[in-house]
């Protein structure tokens, strides 16, 4: 039975600060991110992993499959408003974060199977996102009058996902394809550049709604903490049940436990008009996967110190 709204006004009325001038700085940014990324991607990649497929193909099962499953049944059960469940369903269809590679780096996990899964799923995204959306969504009758009014187009969403992903990929692996001493030296200046820009964006968005978000955090709190946790558990229990080593359950768990919530906000001030209770998952995503993710990274980096344990790439 789907549980019964507290009071969806009260969360849903919060006007956030983000003009149309902010959603196209965030495209913008958005897609210099993923033509960092894509600098470092080759066809080689991808052969490489077609290979020994395993570890990308447990992650993107639980990418696209599970963890939307998952994230309806937390949503059901978590999220106080039809809205915030909503939210959590569209982070959960959202593909890994791009600032998954660097976590990945830093926690001793495969960045070759980190950086594969990011290619494969942003590819796929623009597919299994709206698709994934506009299904669970659909699938209770507290979140499904939200989907119908606001008319959400998966072939118009689609297509959005396709200028604002997969053609940066594409433009960043063809630079890496033709000039590669040009892409070697652009791409480390150019992902930590865009990353910062990024950060700083979540920042001051984060400054310019400072009233909402204490609003707005007692409510969004626990069901974006346990979603978080519920991607990173399933990435690395999933990557362990099929024996795969330690450092690609890490990769997996990561690529599965961060997601790009900066693609989400898009979504959700595009197709949503802003509507807070999802605005301020995502939002609030867009923080807190950075601290759980971190920590995460860190935490193993640490314990490979301690036992001596060589990092791979």
């Amino acid at each position: 039975m789907d549980p019964s709204p507290l009071d969806p006004t009260a969360i849903d009325a919060l006007t956030l600060a983000f003009s149309p001038t902010s959603l196209t700085v965030l495209n913008t940014i958005l897609g210099l991110v993923m033509f960092g990324v894509a600098l470092g991607m080759a066809p080689e990649d991808f052969r490489a992993l077609s290979r020994a497929p395993r570890a990308m193909l447990i992650g993107l099962c639980c990418q696209f499959l599970l963890l939307p499953a998952l994230g309806w049944a937390l949503a059901m059960k978590l999220a106080p408003t039809p809205s915030m469940a909503l939210g959590m369903m569209l982070v959960a269809a959202c593909p890994g974060g791009n600032v998954s590679n660097f976590f990945t780096s830093l926690a001793g996990g495969r960045v070759a199977v980190s950086v594969g899964m990011t290619a494969v799923s942003t590819l796929a995204a623009f597919l299994m996102t709206p698709l994934n959306l506009q299904f669970w969504g659909t699938r209770s009758e507290w979140t499904a009058p939200l989907v119908e009014s606001f008319a959400l187009n998966p072939l118009e969403l689609a297509g959005q996902l396709l200028l604002l992903l997969v053609l940066p990929m594409g433009l960043g692996m063809g630079v890496k394809h033709r000039w590669p001493s040009l892409a070697a030296r652009l791409r480390g200046p150019f992902q930590v550049g865009s990353l910062l820009f990024f950060a700083a964006f979540i920042a001051l968005a984060f400054a310019g709604n400072y009233e909402a978000f204490l609003i707005a955090i007692g409510t969004v709190f626990l069901p974006v903490a346990a979603m978080n946790a519920t991607g990173l558990s399933l990435g690395w229990l999933a990557a362990r049940l099929v024996g795969l080593p330690s450092p690609d359950r890490r990769a997996v768990s990561i690529e599965v436990g961060i997601q790009n919530s900066g693609l989400g906000l898009i979504i959700i001030f595009t197709f949503f008009q802003g509507l807070g209770g999802m605005a301020v998952v995502a939002a609030w995503w867009g923080v807190w996967h950075l601290i759980t993710g971190l920590s995460l990274a860190a935490s193993w980096r640490l314990w490979d110190r301690q036992t001596g344990v060589k990092h791979v790439s």
